[in-house]
Parts: structure tokens; C-alpha cells; sequence
């Protein structure tokens, strides 16, 4: 008991000094998207319903995929404004070449990502190269590649696709066995303590500052809740979604790449200035390149899962609001508009944040302008933390 009670209180000092330094992590939105829940839930008893929150959960994988592309770019303090294009390009092409032309659709869908990460790789080019400014170089891709979109779908203008093909499935498809979702829950937590536990041994050998057992148990314990109460909500409904699972192996997988190997590092790095970096050794031009490769291939991802969603592809796929939701979710959910600072669970949470605003005002019968007014509003909010935060890490030498 002793233990558990130091682990506690070690992990309130802990919060506080991050704090009061500006190391405020995924704190805000967190505590953001509990205020929206509750909110959603007084007004309307269906919002935390299993069917709604099944359905929230596969909603945000499509605008999430391309928002985990958008946090790298970020990242290192670029931008990308292309991926609504990028992803509705990538989506025409699966569709024409399948459904028109025949082409196997498993080719297809491969042909049409292997697109995405070439338009990403001569976006890179000329940023990283050529040296155009990244705004001007993805601005003329938004143009270009929406116009190639247009032109791919012809006149026409919009393909249907098969509920059960291979495409379709992508966001239609559900484990319905219970011990799936539970299956990943424990899967996530054993994963969750061994990151910490090896963490802590590679510290303690090292000579530094880290944590203890039970702040460990209780971290594990609090990431078991929450995976183990989202699968009881999920297998309430029809079990664990197939695009809910893609999406956390996703962002799971990129998040070991940009926080335990050499390559995140760089990215990082290159993050915190590019000079800096240069001297490092770091080959910045490459890892530029590379970042816009990624982007444009989780865009052309991304633009897969919305086209399965809705099981069509038209002349405004990757339009509307796609770009926007993309960046707003990466930022509000930690990524830094300076550079250096985010992860790839920003996505996640950032869209969970939008969608579940549009989700609740959906439920409630509110016309969609609140809803923009809202969303802008959270954004505003986060640049602001984000800026504070950083002023705040300066002050205390830790920018």
C-alpha cells in the first residue's frame, strides 16, 4: 500500500513539474476530450452508446491515417497541404483501375499508394533540393494533383464500389469474436509495460533518473483500463473494427520508428533546426525527402479507408474539409507548429477530439456551422498551449 501511495504522489509531482515547465504532453487533450464526452453525454444519453462509439472509432481512422503523415512533416517544421488531393488521387486510381479496367484489386490498391509515396518523394524534392518553399510546392500539388483526380475519374465522375470487395472490407469488416478486442487490450498493455520496464532498466543502468516499479504497475494499470473498457464497449456492439485495428498497429508502429530508432531520431532533430542538424551529420536533404514520402503515402492510405467508408469514389473525394480536419487533428492533438515537439498518438487523439465534436452535434441535431465554430475554436486553443507551452520550456532552458 505504502508503494502504491509513493507511486501516486511521485506521479502528481511528476505532472506538476511538467507542468510548470511546459512539458504538457497529451495532458490538454486528453482532459479535452473528456470535457467533450461529458458534455455530449448530458445533452444526449446515445453518445457514449456502443453503436455510436463503435461507429466514432471508424470514423477516424480515414482523415487519421493522413493526420499521422501530416505529424511527421510537422515535425520537422514543414508543411503539407497536398494530402486531401494526394488521398482522393489515390482512391480514384484504385477505383478506375479496378472496377473500369479490370486491373486485380489487391494491385490495384498497391499501385495506387506506391503513387502516393512518389508524388510525396518529388514534393520532398523540390523542398529539400531545389529549396521551394514547402507551402508554394504543396499548394501546387493540392491544384495539380485534384485536377489529375478529375481528370483519371473522367466524365463520369464517380465509381461505386463492391460492399465486399477487398476495398470495401477495409472499413466494413468486424471481428466479431469477443476475445479479439480483448485479445489486443492485453496484447496493447503487456506491450505498454514491457516499453516502461525496458525503459526503466536501460536507465537504472545508465546511472539516470527512473521510475519506479509500482508508478510503472500503475501506469500499465491505467493504460489496461482504458483498453480493456473500449473493448467491452466495442463487443457490446459488433466487436473490434477492422480499420480500428490498422490504424492502432499504424500508429503504434510509426511511433517505435520516430521514438526508439536512429531515423526518429533525425527527424527530431531536424525538428529542432536544420543547421544544427546539418553539422550533426544528419543527411537532411534525405530525411526531408523521406518525410514527404511518408506523408503522401498515409495520404494515398488514408484515401482508401474514406473511400471504403462510403463505398465510392467521386469528384469530391479528398475535398471539403479532409485537409483541414488532417492538420487540426495532428496540432490539436500535441504535435508543435515549431517543429521537434509530437507523436504519432497526436493523430489519434487530435481526431478524436474533431470527430467526436461532429459526432455529438450530429446526435443533436445541430447545424454543421456550430460545428466549424467549435472545431476552430479547439484548434485556437491548442496553437495558443502550444505557444505558451513553448515560451514557458524557453524559460526554463528546455526549448
Amino acid at each position: 500500500m505504502n508503494g502504491l501511495r509513493r507511486a501516486v504522489v511521485g506521479g502528481a509531482e511528476a505532472v506538476g513539474r511538467r507542468l510548470t515547465t511546459g512539458e504538457l504532453g497529451a495532458l490538454p487533450v486528453v482532459v479535452a476530450v473528456l470535457v467533450i464526452w461529458s458534455v455530449f453525454q448530458i445533452l444526449n444519453a446515445n453518445f457514449l452508446a456502443p453503436r455510436n462509439l463503435s461507429n466514432l472509432s471508424v470514423d477516424i481512422v480515414g482523415a487519421g491515417m493522413i493526420a499521422v503523415g501530416i505529424v511527421f512533416v510537422l515535425l520537422i517544421g514543414e508543411i503539407d497541404l497536398s494530402v486531401g488531393s494526394v488521398s482522393g488521387l489515390s482512391a480514384a486510381l484504385v477505383a478506375v483501375l479496378n472496377v473500369r479496367h479490370g486491373m486485380a484489386e489487391w494491385l490495384a490498391i498497391v499501385t495506387a499508394v506506391l503513387c502516393g509515396a512518389a508524388i510525396g518523394a518529388l514534393h520532398g524534392y523540390f523542398v529539400a533540393r531545389v529549396g521551394a518553399p514547402a507551402f508554394v510546392v504543396t499548394l501546387a500539388g493540392l491544384l495539380g494533383w485534384n485536377g489529375l483526380m478529375l481528370y483519371v475519374l473522367g466524365a463520369p465522375g464517380t465509381v461505386n464500389l463492391d460492399e465486399d470487395s477487398l476495398l470495401g472490407q477495409l472499413t466494413g469488416h468486424y471481428f466479431h469474436q469477443v476475445g479479439a478486442a480483448y485479445g489486443l487490450a492485453a496484447v496493447g498493455s503487456v506491450l505498454c509495460f514491457l516499453v516502461y520496464y525496458r525503459d526503466r532498466r536501460r536507465r537504472r543502468a545508465a546511472g539516470m533518473p527512473h521510475r519506479p516499479l509500482t508508478e510503472i504497475a500503475v501506469r500499465t494499470g491505467v493504460v489496461a483500463l482504458i483498453a480493456f473498457s473500449a473493448a467491452h464497449v466495442l463487443n457490446r456492439f459488433q466487436g473490434l473494427p477492422l480499420a480500428l485495428l490498422c490504424f492502432l498497429v499504424v500508429v503504434a508502429g510509426l511511433d517505435v520508428v520516430l521514438r526508439r530508432t536512429r531515423y526518429g531520431r533525425k527527424v527530431y532533430a531536424l525538428g529542432g533546426g536544420s543547421e544544427p542538424a546539418r553539422r550533426a551529420g544528419i543527411d537532411v536533404v534525405g530525411v526531408r525527402i523521406s518525410v514527404f514520402m511518408l506523408s503522401g503515402t498515409m495520404a494515398a492510405i488514408g484515401g482508401l479507408f474514406l473511400a471504403s467508408r462510403i463505398t465510392s469514389v467521386s469528384q469530391t473525394s479528398g475535398s471539403g474539409l479532409l485537409l483541414m480536419n488532417a492538420i487540426a487533428a495532428a496540432v490539436i492533438g500535441g504535435t508543435s507548429l515549431f517543429g521537434g515537439r509530437g507523436t504519432t498518438w497526436s493523430a489519434l487523439l487530435g481526431m478524436l477530439v474533431i470527430q467526436s465534436i461532429a459526432s455529438g452535434m450530429s446526435l443533436l441535431g445541430i447545424q454543421p456551422a456550430v460545428q466549424f465554430m467549435i472545431t476552430g475554436g479547439v484548434l485556437l486553443a491548442a496553437v495558443v498551449i502550444d505557444t505558451v507551452a513553448r515560451r514557458t520550456r524557453k524559460e526554463h532552458g528546455r526549448a
